[in-house]
């Protein structure tokens, strides 16, 4: 029950934010007429987080599956612990970041307040780090 008050809270903080912010913004104009284009949003499922985890890290250099099989190793834990709906994993194309060792994953979360780190994990050494620091950051 307090869990399902505290998503009731943080909706509501949503959708107040959302019309704060709408009726804050002039509607968008091309040519000094109305954009045509309307854009839609949703609230996602995960409502903890979202993990981007690098596909091409380890694919670059060896061919490996190493971004896979974590972001894989990942998902069955969240599922284990019946954290999936509240964080998603991702496959991401390449971040930027390019280290020589190791994969780049990026938590993105509520509890980051708007800080989100890139981290550089070693997919066999670091799994369980990287999943108490997943779980730690639960908004």
């Amino acid at each position: 029950m307090k869990k399902l008050i505290q998503r009731i809270k943080r909706l509501l903080k949503r959708i107040l934010k959302r019309s704060a912010f709408n009726s804050q913004q002039p509607s968008p104009l091309i040519n000094s007429r109305p954009l045509d284009i309307s854009i839609s949003s949703v609230s996602p499922r995960w409502e903890s987080g979202l993990v981007l985890v690098c596909s091409q890290c380890a694919n670059e250099r060896s061919g490996s599956t190493a971004s896979e099989d974590l972001e894989n190793w990942l998902k069955s834990r969240l599922k284990f612990e019946g954290l999936w709906g509240e964080f998603r994993v991702v496959s991401t194309s390449c971040l930027g970041v390019c280290p020589r060792i190791g994969i780049t994953v990026v938590v993105v979360s509520n509890g980051n307040h708007g800080n989100s780190p890139c981290l550089i994990v070693n997919p066999q050494s670091d799994r369980e780090l990287l999943y108490s620091y997943i779980k730690q950051n639960k908004g």
